[in-house]
């Protein structure tokens, strides 16, 4: 396989090695990788000789920036059934990494969001390092935090998923770890020491425990007081309420932040989080493949890609441009089922 492929497959030793390679793009998250990825792991499942799969991406800057957003946008616009077939492929794939027969072990070295996160949050070790960016940006361009964030993020210490969900925060490795989203730190220097050992058969746990150090202090943990307090309100308007009526430096920045998001965006994604935290995994994923199939159909993930990615004006005109405009019954339409047409799983 050359190397300009956008995903590298190797065995080595014991494990089976995937590796994203579009370092330009930040390793973003294309259809075609997709469709390369879920049926090697099949393979890998019932290899007898793949004791483990590890998922890295190449180079220094990202594990994974997200799915090809430009490309969901412009196939979006044209009506090509491409842009709901990447979804619904990728959450199958992300279903298939959290239901993974051998241990996953996923190195989250440089930026996580998006897409990448449906690729490493699912898996069995999620290994942190230094360089780890996380976030669930979706809500500042028009979406959601999908790839399973309604099962992760309502799963976080206290109301921590729903802050990530309507703020898009950047974590680091501490964070993720405390977030849940990340359950080992080591050093990137030490990556490649933890994959030799891997390879050669040692145990996962030993492996892991040579290179892992202690993540450091949480800044999150010192603010769950905070986030619970304000996030645990009943509706976006009484979260936003409470953070300005709280008037500290932290809520009022916090405030500003959701306030720049897509309306649409914040509501759905307040109501996929209450409603993630009583469902099971697949169903978090159906629920995700009908909000998809609504936002597509809507103004604001096209005018969030447009401010963000192409023009980079960073001024998205959201329709509606208030929360006060959506009605509940808004809101409830994305949620509605699909009938013949909802996510079903191979």
């Amino acid at each position: 396989m050359s190397e300009e492929a956008e995903v590298l497959f190797e065995k080595r030793g014991v494990a089976g090695v995937i590796t994203l390679n579009r370092p330009k793009a930040l390793n973003a998250l294309t259809l075609d990788m997709v469709r390369l990825i879920h049926p090697k792991l099949r393979e890998w499942a019932s290899d007898d000789s793949v004791r483990c799969v590890i998922v890295e991406g190449t180079g220094e800057r990202a594990f994974c920036a997200g799915g090809d957003i430009r490309a969901l946008h412009d196939w979006g616009r044209a009506g090509d059934p491409s842009a709901l077939a990447f979804w619904r492929e990728e959450y199958r794939l992300n279903t298939f990494i959290k239901r993974y027969p051998k241990p996953y072990v996923a190195l989250m070295d440089g930026i996580n969001m998006g897409g990448g996160v449906g690729l490493s949050v699912h898996g069995s070790h999620r290994v942190a390092t230094e360089r780890l960016v996380f976030a669930m940006p979706e809500t500042g361009i028009g979406l959601f935090p999908d790839v399973g964030g309604t099962w992760f993020l309502p799963r976080a210490p206290g109301e921590t998923g729903l802050y990530l969900a309507l703020t898009g925060a950047r974590l680091k490795a501490a964070d993720a770890i405390y977030a849940g989203i990340a359950d080992t730190y080591v050093p990137s220097a030490r990556l490649d020491t933890l994959k030799d050992r891997i390879a050669g058969g040692a145990a996962l746990h030993e492996a892991l425990r040579e290179v892992a150090e202690e993540e450091g202090a949480a800044p999150l943990r010192d603010m769950q007081k905070e986030i619970s307090a304000h996030f645990s309100k009943g509706s976006v308007a009484e979260i936003l309420a409470s953070l300005r009526a709280d008037g500290g430096e932290w809520a009022m920045k916090t405030a500003e932040t959701i306030g720049t998001k897509s309306p649409t965006s914040t509501l759905v994604a307040f109501a996929q989080v209450r409603e993630g935290a009583s469902l099971d995994f697949e169903d978090c994923m159906r629920l995700e493949y009908r909000l998809i199939n609504g936002f597509i159909e809507g103004h604001d993930f096209y005018e969030g890609v447009r401010a963000v990615v192409i023009d980079k004006d960073q001024s998205p005109k959201w329709k509606p441009a208030t929360l006060e405009e959506m009605s509940a019954g808004d809101v409830k339409s994305y949620f509605a089922p699909l009938g013949a047409d909802e996510l079903t799983f191979g």
